[in-house]
């Protein structure tokens, strides 16, 4: 996700989608130990997604 989407969601869908991402991360560094992915980068777009999802989430609750 872009920081630009980040921003335009509510807390609760950036905890639902922060909870995707990691599953999704999870998933992904699994199949890579098993066998390798055809396109590996895709782990490091979605480790950056979620920095970018809880970078936003902290930033949130220090302003509220």
């Amino acid at each position: 996700m872009k920081q630009s989407e980040i921003k335009g969601l509510s807390v609760a869908e950036l905890q639902e989608e922060l909870g995707k991402s990691k599953q999704a991360y999870s998933e992904l560094k699994m199949a890579h130990a098993l066998s390798p992915l055809e396109n590996p980068l895709q782990i490091r777009s979605v480790r950056k997604s979620i920095a970018r999802i809880a970078t936003e989430l902290t930033k949130r609750e220090l302003n509220a």
